[in-house]
């Protein structure tokens, strides 16, 4: 890894944390004794990981994606739940041929676009 590979590492560690600490105070209203417990870590390292100095194996990412309510790519990522969860709702109108279908033809104009 070079240098600016690092550097982009380290910077979405650090915004992972903060994301993490955001969920914890702002939406779940925990101290970090009780999140910690909750995802079965200690309350020191969740502090390095809103640090972001540390990060979460994947049952402690399973588990603060169960209780927040958000998705991993939110919390890993921060990419926007509204997106994923608005998806999924108008999938649920369409039948998976019909799908299928649509699918398809986005892959024909994603080709169209490129030549």
């Amino acid at each position: 890894m070079n240098k600016s590979d690092l550097d982009a590492e380290r910077n979405e560690q650090i915004l992972r944390g903060k994301r993490i600490k955001f969920i914890r105070e702002n939406e779940l209203h925990m101290n970090k004794t009780q999140l910690a417990k909750e995802i079965g870590i200690s309350s020191q390292f969740l502090g390095l990981v809103e640090e972001g100095r540390g990060n979460l194996v994947y049952r402690s990412i399973k588990k603060l994606r169960d209780i927040s309510g958000h998705s991993a790519d939110y919390i890993l990522y921060g990419l926007d739940d509204n997106i994923i969860n608005k998806t999924k709702e108008l999938l649920t109108k369409y039948s998976e041929e019909e799908i299928e279908k649509v699918i398809d033809i986005i892959h024909d104009i994603t080709i169209f676009i490129k030549n």
